[in-house]
């Protein structure tokens, strides 16, 4: 059994408005629930047989200071009116013995549903290619189930996605959307 496999992981999402950049950062991992972590990002594998819990149990089972893995994705912002998204999307396959992924995306000018729907559509089109199904992006989500549907790869995906418009005021914006492992 390999320790530094995570077995839990959990998603989060979270907004800050600051005068500082680095500040608003902070307020939005505060909104989020994980500013009390040392967050080291990695990149995109859903390990085999993870489980997803809720933010509530994750929060539980970690301690202040904790070396934390994390998926994340965050956009920033200082001009007024602009419309900022992150958000993580996740693709995990029928069979939990194989890996899944996770995709983080950011843009500025889509809402939430645009960009979770796009972050699922990434992590869909890596899982895909790895088991060897044709995935058109092109196509939408509900097209391209189908295509699983029929190879007997039901894949089950998911997004987590925080979206907002910057006040007015001005000053920083951040968002952020996170999937964050649990040992």
């Amino acid at each position: 059994m390999n320790i530094w496999v995570p077995k839990k992981i959990f998603f989060t999402k979270g907004v800050g408005n600051h005068k500082e950049e680095l500040h608003s950062f902070e307020l939005a991992l505060r909104n989020a629930g994980i500013e009390k972590f040392n967050l080291v990002y990695v990149s995109s594998i859903f390990p085999p047989g993870c489980k997803m819990i809720s933010k509530a149990k994750g929060l539980k089972e970690k301690n202040p200071g904790e070396i934390t893995y994390c998926v994340m994705s965050r956009c920033s912002s200082n001009e007024p009116y602009r419309l900022l998204a992150a958000s993580v999307g996740c693709a995990i396959p029928a069979d939990t013995s194989q890996y899944g992924y996770i995709s983080e995306h950011h843009a500025f000018g889509q809402t939430e549903k645009q960009a979770g729907d796009y972050a699922e559509d990434l992590a869909a089109a890596m899982l895909a290619s790895t088991l060897g199904i044709d995935f058109d992006v092109d196509k939408s989500w509900d097209e391209n189930k189908e295509i699983f549907k029929i190879s007997g790869k039901i894949v089950r995906t998911r997004n987590v996605t925080q979206s907002v418009i910057v006040p007015r005021k001005g000053g920083w914006t951040t968002v952020l959307a996170a999937a964050v492992f649990v040992f």
